[in-house]
Protein backbone atom coordinates (compact mmCIF):
# COMPACT_ATOMS: atom_id res chain seq x y z
CA UNK A 1 0.00 0.00 0.00
CA UNK A 2 1.03 3.58 -0.85
CA UNK A 3 1.89 5.49 2.28
CA UNK A 4 2.26 9.29 2.40
CA UNK A 5 6.05 8.93 3.90
CA UNK A 6 9.09 8.97 1.13
CA UNK A 7 10.11 5.98 -0.23
CA UNK A 8 13.70 5.50 0.78
CA UNK A 9 16.35 4.57 -1.05
CA UNK A 10 19.58 3.79 -0.02
CA UNK A 11 22.75 4.02 -2.41
CA UNK A 12 25.73 1.81 -0.28
CA UNK A 13 29.13 3.31 -0.74
CA UNK A 14 28.83 4.84 -3.62
CA UNK A 15 32.67 6.17 -3.59
CA UNK A 16 33.17 2.27 -3.62
CA UNK A 17 30.94 1.01 -5.41
CA UNK A 18 30.42 3.68 -7.95
CA UNK A 19 33.12 3.16 -11.01
CA UNK A 20 30.13 1.98 -13.82
CA UNK A 21 27.43 4.95 -13.01
CA UNK A 22 25.58 2.18 -11.30
CA UNK A 23 24.24 5.10 -8.73
CA UNK A 24 22.47 6.24 -11.92
CA UNK A 25 19.90 3.29 -10.45
CA UNK A 26 18.69 5.48 -7.66
CA UNK A 27 18.19 8.57 -9.77
CA UNK A 28 15.66 6.20 -11.54
CA UNK A 29 13.67 4.96 -8.95
CA UNK A 30 13.35 8.01 -7.45
CA UNK A 31 12.38 10.27 -10.66
CA UNK A 32 10.00 7.31 -11.54
CA UNK A 33 7.90 7.76 -7.93
CA UNK A 34 7.92 11.74 -8.64
CA UNK A 35 6.74 11.55 -11.45
CA UNK A 36 3.55 9.27 -10.08
CA UNK A 37 3.44 12.18 -7.17
CA UNK A 38 5.27 9.96 -4.89
CA UNK A 39 7.97 11.62 -2.53
CA UNK A 40 11.21 9.60 -2.83
CA UNK A 41 14.50 10.44 -0.92
CA UNK A 42 18.14 9.13 -1.86
CA UNK A 43 20.26 8.33 1.14
CA UNK A 44 24.17 8.41 -0.06
CA UNK A 45 25.69 5.62 2.64
CA UNK A 46 29.75 6.50 2.25
CA UNK A 47 32.24 3.98 3.40
CA UNK A 48 32.43 3.96 7.05
CA UNK A 49 29.38 4.89 7.54
CA UNK A 50 26.68 2.49 9.27
CA UNK A 51 23.99 1.05 7.21
CA UNK A 52 20.55 2.19 8.49
CA UNK A 53 17.71 0.21 8.84
CA UNK A 54 14.63 1.19 7.48
CA UNK A 55 15.02 1.97 3.80
CA UNK A 56 12.99 0.77 1.46
CA UNK A 57 15.69 -0.14 -1.12
CA UNK A 58 18.94 -0.53 -1.04
CA UNK A 59 21.08 -0.49 -4.41
CA UNK A 60 24.69 -1.58 -4.79
CA UNK A 61 26.98 -0.82 -7.76
CA UNK A 62 30.16 -1.86 -9.71
CA UNK A 63 33.74 -1.38 -8.79
CA UNK A 64 37.44 -2.61 -8.41
CA UNK A 65 38.87 -4.78 -6.62
CA UNK A 66 40.01 -3.39 -3.86
CA UNK A 67 37.23 -1.41 -2.92
CA UNK A 68 35.27 -4.27 -3.42
CA UNK A 69 37.01 -5.90 -0.93
CA UNK A 70 36.68 -2.86 1.71
CA UNK A 71 32.64 -2.76 1.16
CA UNK A 72 32.40 -5.93 1.58
CA UNK A 73 34.59 -5.56 4.64
CA UNK A 74 31.95 -2.66 5.80
CA UNK A 75 29.13 -4.78 5.05
CA UNK A 76 29.82 -7.71 6.90
CA UNK A 77 30.52 -5.64 10.45
CA UNK A 78 26.76 -5.17 10.48
CA UNK A 79 23.64 -7.20 10.02
CA UNK A 80 21.44 -4.10 9.34
CA UNK A 81 21.26 -4.81 5.53
CA UNK A 82 20.30 -8.60 6.81
CA UNK A 83 17.55 -7.29 9.33
CA UNK A 84 16.42 -5.15 6.44
CA UNK A 85 15.69 -7.75 3.72
CA UNK A 86 14.38 -10.04 6.42
CA UNK A 87 12.23 -7.39 7.20
CA UNK A 88 10.75 -7.01 3.53
CA UNK A 89 13.74 -5.06 1.89
CA UNK A 90 14.14 -4.62 -1.56
CA UNK A 91 17.64 -5.25 -3.11
CA UNK A 92 19.40 -4.64 -6.09
CA UNK A 93 22.85 -5.26 -6.67
CA UNK A 94 25.45 -4.75 -9.66
CA UNK A 95 28.38 -6.92 -10.62
CA UNK A 96 30.96 -6.10 -7.88
CA UNK A 97 27.66 -5.57 -5.66
CA UNK A 98 26.30 -8.70 -6.79
CA UNK A 99 29.51 -10.66 -6.02
CA UNK A 100 29.68 -8.78 -2.22
CA UNK A 101 26.32 -10.26 -1.46
CA UNK A 102 26.81 -13.81 -1.96
CA UNK A 103 28.86 -15.93 -0.05
CA UNK A 104 32.65 -15.39 -1.70
CA UNK A 105 34.48 -13.81 -4.53
CA UNK A 106 38.10 -13.41 -6.06
CA UNK A 107 40.60 -10.93 -6.70
CA UNK A 108 42.91 -10.58 -9.06
CA UNK A 109 45.71 -11.94 -6.94
CA UNK A 110 44.39 -15.13 -6.38
CA UNK A 111 42.65 -14.67 -3.03
CA UNK A 112 39.30 -15.67 -2.38
CA UNK A 113 37.37 -13.08 -0.25
CA UNK A 114 33.99 -13.70 2.29
CA UNK A 115 31.07 -11.50 1.04
CA UNK A 116 27.75 -10.93 2.64
CA UNK A 117 26.27 -14.50 2.42
CA UNK A 118 22.55 -12.52 1.52
CA UNK A 119 22.09 -14.92 -1.61
CA UNK A 120 23.17 -18.42 -2.44
CA UNK A 121 26.11 -17.84 -5.18
CA UNK A 122 30.18 -17.75 -5.08
CA UNK A 123 32.21 -16.15 -7.26
CA UNK A 124 35.42 -17.51 -9.00
CA UNK A 125 37.87 -16.57 -11.89
CA UNK A 126 36.82 -20.04 -13.48
CA UNK A 127 35.27 -22.63 -11.93
CA UNK A 128 37.28 -25.35 -14.92
CA UNK A 129 40.33 -27.37 -13.26
CA UNK A 130 43.35 -25.52 -11.62
CA UNK A 131 45.53 -26.66 -14.87
CA UNK A 132 42.97 -24.96 -17.53
CA UNK A 133 43.41 -21.15 -18.01
CA UNK A 134 40.67 -18.80 -16.50
CA UNK A 135 38.56 -16.94 -19.24
CA UNK A 136 39.14 -13.97 -21.05
CA UNK A 137 37.03 -10.94 -18.88
CA UNK A 138 33.69 -10.24 -20.06
CA UNK A 139 33.22 -7.18 -21.61
CA UNK A 140 30.83 -5.87 -23.97
CA UNK A 141 27.25 -5.68 -24.45
CA UNK A 142 24.21 -7.98 -22.78
CA UNK A 143 20.72 -9.11 -23.42
CA UNK A 144 18.70 -11.14 -20.87
CA UNK A 145 15.58 -12.71 -21.58
CA UNK A 146 13.73 -12.30 -17.92
CA UNK A 147 12.63 -15.28 -16.40
CA UNK A 148 8.97 -15.16 -17.80
CA UNK A 149 6.93 -14.98 -14.33
CA UNK A 150 8.83 -11.61 -13.90
CA UNK A 151 6.54 -9.81 -16.48
CA UNK A 152 9.90 -8.39 -17.75
CA UNK A 153 10.53 -7.33 -21.82
CA UNK A 154 14.09 -8.52 -22.82
CA UNK A 155 17.09 -6.78 -20.72
CA UNK A 156 19.46 -4.72 -21.95
CA UNK A 157 23.06 -3.63 -20.54
CA UNK A 158 26.60 -4.06 -20.60
CA UNK A 159 29.41 -6.25 -18.67
CA UNK A 160 32.65 -5.50 -17.35
CA UNK A 161 33.98 -8.33 -15.38
CA UNK A 162 36.40 -11.42 -14.66
CA UNK A 163 34.14 -13.16 -12.36
CA UNK A 164 32.49 -16.40 -12.86
CA UNK A 165 29.17 -16.72 -10.27
CA UNK A 166 27.10 -19.62 -9.66
CA UNK A 167 24.85 -20.83 -7.65
CA UNK A 168 25.96 -22.96 -4.49
CA UNK A 169 24.24 -26.49 -3.93
CA UNK A 170 21.20 -26.51 -2.38
CA UNK A 171 21.02 -22.91 -2.41
CA UNK A 172 17.89 -20.35 -2.82
CA UNK A 173 17.39 -18.64 -5.68
CA UNK A 174 17.03 -18.81 -9.26
CA UNK A 175 18.45 -17.03 -12.59
CA UNK A 176 17.40 -13.37 -13.45
CA UNK A 177 16.92 -14.82 -16.89
CA UNK A 178 18.48 -16.45 -19.65
CA UNK A 179 21.68 -14.81 -21.44
CA UNK A 180 21.07 -14.37 -25.74
CA UNK A 181 24.36 -12.01 -26.24
CA UNK A 182 27.24 -11.85 -23.71
CA UNK A 183 28.52 -13.87 -21.00
CA UNK A 184 26.41 -12.75 -17.67
CA UNK A 185 26.97 -15.60 -14.73
CA UNK A 186 29.38 -17.23 -17.35
CA UNK A 187 28.06 -20.77 -15.83
CA UNK A 188 26.86 -23.55 -18.71
CA UNK A 189 23.37 -22.79 -18.32
CA UNK A 190 24.29 -19.80 -19.81
CA UNK A 191 22.23 -17.24 -17.16
CA UNK A 192 22.50 -13.99 -15.74
CA UNK A 193 22.14 -12.44 -12.13
CA UNK A 194 19.98 -13.98 -9.59
CA UNK A 195 16.58 -13.49 -7.85
CA UNK A 196 15.45 -14.21 -4.49
CA UNK A 197 12.69 -13.03 -2.94
CA UNK A 198 13.21 -9.51 -3.32
CA UNK A 199 16.77 -9.41 -4.12
CA UNK A 200 18.41 -9.05 -7.22
CA UNK A 201 21.93 -9.56 -8.50
CA UNK A 202 23.02 -9.31 -12.05
CA UNK A 203 26.18 -8.31 -14.03
CA UNK A 204 24.24 -5.50 -15.95
CA UNK A 205 25.66 -1.76 -16.11
CA UNK A 206 23.90 0.75 -17.93
CA UNK A 207 22.68 1.96 -15.28
CA UNK A 208 20.37 -1.42 -15.85
CA UNK A 209 17.48 0.54 -14.58
CA UNK A 210 17.79 3.42 -17.15
CA UNK A 211 17.95 1.13 -20.11
CA UNK A 212 15.36 -1.17 -18.36
CA UNK A 213 12.48 1.04 -16.85
CA UNK A 214 10.35 -1.83 -16.48
CA UNK A 215 12.87 -3.50 -14.02
CA UNK A 216 12.91 -0.41 -12.23
CA UNK A 217 8.87 -0.65 -11.84
CA UNK A 218 9.20 -4.73 -10.60
CA UNK A 219 11.48 -2.68 -8.05
CA UNK A 220 8.78 -0.12 -7.04
CA UNK A 221 6.12 -2.94 -7.41
CA UNK A 222 7.44 -4.97 -4.54
CA UNK A 223 7.88 -2.03 -2.40
CA UNK A 224 4.39 -0.27 -2.80
CA UNK A 225 2.20 -2.71 -4.88
CA UNK A 226 0.93 -1.72 -8.26
CA UNK A 227 1.51 2.11 -9.41
CA UNK A 228 -0.09 3.90 -12.18
CA UNK A 229 1.36 3.68 -15.74
CA UNK A 230 4.04 5.92 -17.10
CA UNK A 231 3.49 6.96 -20.89
CA UNK A 232 6.98 7.65 -21.83
CA UNK A 233 8.09 9.91 -24.98
CA UNK A 234 7.41 7.83 -28.20
CA UNK A 235 11.12 8.29 -28.87
CA UNK A 236 12.18 6.00 -26.17
CA UNK A 237 10.31 2.77 -27.58
CA UNK A 238 11.76 3.76 -30.82
CA UNK A 239 15.42 4.12 -29.41
CA UNK A 240 14.74 1.01 -27.52
CA UNK A 241 13.97 -0.46 -31.29
CA UNK A 242 16.86 0.78 -32.74
CA UNK A 243 19.27 -0.84 -29.81
CA UNK A 244 18.01 -4.30 -30.52
CA UNK A 245 18.04 -4.39 -33.92
CA UNK A 246 22.22 -3.15 -33.54
CA UNK A 247 22.04 -6.27 -31.49
CA UNK A 248 21.03 -8.12 -33.67
CA UNK A 249 18.47 -9.76 -31.25
CA UNK A 250 14.29 -9.94 -31.47
CA UNK A 251 11.80 -7.70 -28.82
Amino acid sequence: MITESATRIALIYPELLGTYGDGGNAIVLAQRLRWRGLPAEVIDIPAGEPVPGGCDIYLLGGGEDEPQVLAAEGLRRSTALLRAVNEGAVVLAVCAGYQVIGASFPTGDGQVHDGLGLVDVETRRSFDPPDQPAPPRAVGDVVVEPASDLGLPVLLGYENHAGRTRMLPGGQGRPLGVVRKGVGNGTADQTDGIVDERVIGTYLHGPVLAQNPALADLLLFWVHGPLPELSGPPEAGILRQARLRALDVAA
